[in-house]
């Protein structure tokens, strides 16, 4: 098991490298200063802005210097938001983001894991119908639709919660709705399916010969054998929970890491694109190992002798 986590951080690490590298190629490709729009400014001024940033260097030397700064936990310092550091924009908007992407994550498990063993428990009767309409709604719909669409209704039209901002807990139930509607169904049908295949296996048959009650043969038995692909969907279910959320977090005014990520994408503030394109990457890379050692925990056969795969 340790050699495989080792093997994992080092891919990890050469695909953190290759991204940081890609992203600092793609955001010099493009033409022009990002001081160009600023209004009333200067060639004078522009020029000290410039040089006070790197950008008058070489490439190859603003790439060395990003590196060796970047190796030392400093990305940089903002172009636009009064040159505050690009760290401790990270660190103070992460709290909102942190709460929002767990809350969907969180939500998603537990609600298509119910939604999943219940159309599986009662196949092709009233719950199942249900279970699975639920789920092909939120597989229609995406978070960009779902959340002015839960605005709407259930901001302006009920009145039951605020349209938009952080005044409370409640405030996150709509993005957080709007975020795991479409993991919640491909959950439900992806361990509905698993389940009904196993429901119907020799040990399950055996189970039921021997007297166990229902509960104990779903949760005990068919369970932990229909949850490996669920496992496994958890490391993709994530980033795309990380990702939809940069947009959701705009749509409802959550002063999170995406609201930064778009605004600084529209004032080309290249430190803190990287910065936040580097902090989402390690994030993801983080939730994928940890989804890949969860998948060996669970399945036994994956491992032999504390060795994976053998």
């Amino acid at each position: 098991m340790l050699r495989y986590i080792l093997g994992k951080i080092v891919l990890m690490l050469i695909s953190l490298f290759l991204l940081v590298s890609a992203t600092f190629v793609l955001m010099n490709s493009v033409p022009g200063s990002p001081f160009q729009g600023e209004k009333a400014l200067s060639p004078a001024v522009q020029a000290n802005l410039e040089a006070y940033y790197g950008l008058d260097k070489p490439k190859i030397v603003q790439y060395g210097n990003y590196l060796k700064n970047l190796l030392q936990g400093d990305m940089g310092v903002s172009m636009k938001k009064k040159f505050q550091s690009v760290d401790k924009m990270i660190r103070e908007s992460f709290g909102p983001s942190l709460k929002l992407g767990l809350s969907a994550i969180v939500t998603s498990v537990i609600v298509g894991c119910i939604l999943g063993i219940l159309a599986a428990m009662y196949h092709r009767k009233m719950i199942d119908n249900i279970a699975m309409s639920i789920a092909v709604i939120g597989l229609s719909i995406p978070s960009i639709v779902m959340a002015p669409v839960l605005q709407y209704l259930l901001s302006t039209k009920l009145g039951w919660f605020e349209v938009a901002g952080l005044n409370g807990p409640l405030d996150y139930v709509l993005p957080t709705i709007a975020l795991s509607a479409g993991p919640i169904a491909f959950i439900a049908r992806l361990l509905r399916s698993t389940m009904i295949e196993v429901l119907s296996a020799d040990f399950i048959k055996t189970a039921k010969s021997k007297g166990l009650s229902g509960y104990v043969i779903v949760v005990k038995h068919a369970l932990r054998n229909s949850m490996l692909p669920v496992v496994t969907y958890l490391g993709y279910m994530t980033a795309g929970i990380i990702t939809g959320s940069v947009v959701v977090e705009k749509i409802f005014s959550i002063p999170g890491i995406g609201k930064h990520f778009v605004s600084s994408v529209i004032d080309r503030d290249y430190p803190l694109i990287m910065g936040i394109t580097i902090f989402y990457a390690i994030i993801l890379m983080v939730t994928r190992l940890l989804a890949d050692i969860a998948y060996v925990l669970v399945d036994p056969r994956m491992r032999t002798g504390g060795k994976v795969g053998k």
